[in-house]
């Protein structure tokens, strides 16, 4: 659908195995209380080497005019001229000054000239010295016999949780010899070891914060890794059979992927899993839907796909749309085709960790899985990118940005960010995104490419990553705090559906108007403030969010 982005961009701007503890007898950390932690810092990685290497050196005279003497000698390694970092370098200032600024020698006697000239004198195998920094250790976080729950981001542990901590050393002479850091800022310590387990007890909503690192006989450590961990007890069920709720945030959990966005705002999803669209199931088939959606009926019977010649005006009537009658003559095909992207909808949540069944609720939504163009031509593919979206894309999610870019510019000309591109090329990276979301082709089947369609799956995938992006920095601009300190999970996430139908613009408006009421930030609370042309979001929203 369009959209409207009334204010742009305003929102911008240890069973312990060799375990330690300071108290002795602590079968578990206790999370409900926060000691100083009395840990060392770690040093942190410190790893160069040098490499020689060998290369073709290329080697140039420079000379003056008048006298035609060589007064400097220059190295490089690479064809073509020195640069003038090269001449600086191996000629010294002087010479380098007095260069640079000279006028071009244009007379037919050279000796009349003042200043220099370069010219090559040789070429040869030359051996150099290269510094090289390797890669560091680092440490991962996961839980010991614990399941993942279906459909979820939480897992489920039937005896008391068990974390592990594990360090990694990635060169092949050196090993780990030591994991610590601080539980809720209790220290722990795991000598002669690159492993750490320790049982964990309940926590509250907000979970416990976690630090840790590891250090390598290299003779350095890992950077110190974060996380939250949160351990709810089950209440209900059996009183003698108890298990527990556990959800870890941090870039080096090993379990089963957090929706992305949640790491981003630093919130978890309720206790014992997120509302059902904010969820992945297992199986692709239970993705599947059976909808009677009119705008897809329409599509087939004028692609030739159904036929509905036995209908009255052939099930299209004059003024646009498609009659009951047609309409049943579709639903057949109309239920195989919103299921055929369900497969692609469930790797791409798996790979982008965006909740599956938002994804197919958002297609449905905009183009009810016809990956074309919808109304008019801003609106593109299965979730109906425009440019203001694509730039929200380009902006927001850097490692999208990093792989889309190089498809359309040279990678030296991507390198240094999307803001960094001049207006040109960053209107044609955007239009560049909006084409390849558009499945519509003339001479394919159907009138549509279906590679096409599937990539656009992933695109809109890491459109949403953008998106969730903004929402979070939406949040903290207007409300000073961290996003998962304010609102819950599924809230933003119904803000991020606002930020991505409407805009931040919209979503900053709703926001400002609610804190100004003293009101809670919930969608209830929120909505009732998106209003005029923002006022679309709100069954934009109500209907992915069903």
């Amino acid at each position: 659908m369009r959209r409207y982005w009334v204010l742009g961009l305003l929102s911008i701007i240890l069973a312990f195995n060799g375990m330690a503890f300071t108290r002795q007898n602590q079968s578990a950390l206790n999370a409900d209380s926060a000691p100083a932690s009395d840990t060392n810092p770690p040093p942190g990685p410190d790893r160069f080497t040098v490499l020689t290497v060998e290369y073709q050196a290329y080697e140039w005279q420079m000379a003056t005019w008048q006298k035609q003497k060589p007064v400097c000698t220059l190295i490089i390694d690479h064809e073509g001229v020195p640069l003038p970092g090269e001449v600086y370098r191996d000629c010294g200032e002087d010479i380098y000054e007095d260069w640079i600024i000279q006028d071009p020698c244009m007379s037919v006697n050279k000796r009349t000239c003042t200043g220099y000239y370069i010219y090559p004198s040789d070429s040869y195998m030359e051996e150099k010295e290269v510094p090289l920094e390797l890669e560091p250790a680092s440490a991962w976080i996961s839980l010991e016999d614990c399941e993942p729950v279906a459909s979820t981001a939480t897992n489920i542990c039937e005896s008391q949780p068990t974390l592990v901590i594990t360090g990694q050393e990635p060169l092949q002479d050196e090993s780990i010899i030591r994991i610590e850091g601080t539980y809720n800022g209790e220290p722990f310590d795991c000598d002669g070891t690159d492993t750490c387990k320790f049982q964990i007890i309940e926590t509250g909503e907000e979970g416990v914060p976690v630090q840790f690192w590891s250090y390598s006989t290299y003779g350095d450590s890992s950077i110190v890794f974060t996380a939250q961990v949160r351990v709810r007890k089950a209440d209900e069920g059996d009183p003698d059979q108890l298990y527990w709720y556990v959800d870890v945030l941090s870039s080096q959990w090993k379990g089963q992927t957090v929706a992305t966005c949640a790491d981003s705002w630093n919130v978890f999803p309720p206790v014992g899993g997120p509302a059902e669209w904010l969820t992945t199931p297992k199986k692709s088939e239970e993705l599947s839907s059976d909808i009677p959606y009119t705008y897809l009926a329409e599509n087939l019977i004028r692609q030739g796909v159904v036929d509905s010649s036995t209908c009255i005006d052939g099930g299209l009537p004059p003024g646009g749309g498609v009659n009951q009658c047609g309409l049943e003559a579709a639903r057949p095909s109309v239920i195989e085709w919103q299921n055929q992207f369900d497969e692609l909808i469930l790797t791409t949540a798996q790979d982008t960790a965006i909740p599956a069944r938002l994804l197919k609720n958002l297609f449905a939504r905009e183009s009810q899985f016809w990956p074309g163009i919808f109304w008019d031509a801003l609106d593109v593919g299965l979730g109906q990118l425009t440019e203001n979206g694509a730039d929200t894309t380009l902006f927001w999610n850097d490692s999208f940005y990093e792989q889309f870019c190089p498809m359309v510019y040279p990678e030296d000309a991507c390198g240094d960010g999307y803001m960094h591109l001049d207006e040109e090329q960053q209107v044609e990276l955007r239009r560049a995104l909006v084409r390849s979301v558009n499945a519509t082709c003339e001479d394919c089947p159907l009138g549509f490419d279906v590679t096409q369609a599937d990539f656009s799956v992933t695109v809109f995938a890491h459109t949403m990553i953008a998106n969730c992006e903004q929402t979070g920095q939406v949040v903290q601009n207007y409300t000073g705090k961290t996003p998962g300190d304010i609102a819950s999970y599924e809230n933003l996430w119904k803000f991020t559906l606002v930020n991505y139908n409407a805009g931040g613009g919209c979503l900053a408006e709703g926001i400002t108007h609610a804190l100004g009421e003293n009101l809670e930030l919930t969608w209830d609370n929120v909505s009732p403030f998106l209003t005029g042309a923002c006022s679309g979001a709100v069954d934009y929203v109500n209907d992915i969010s069903q």
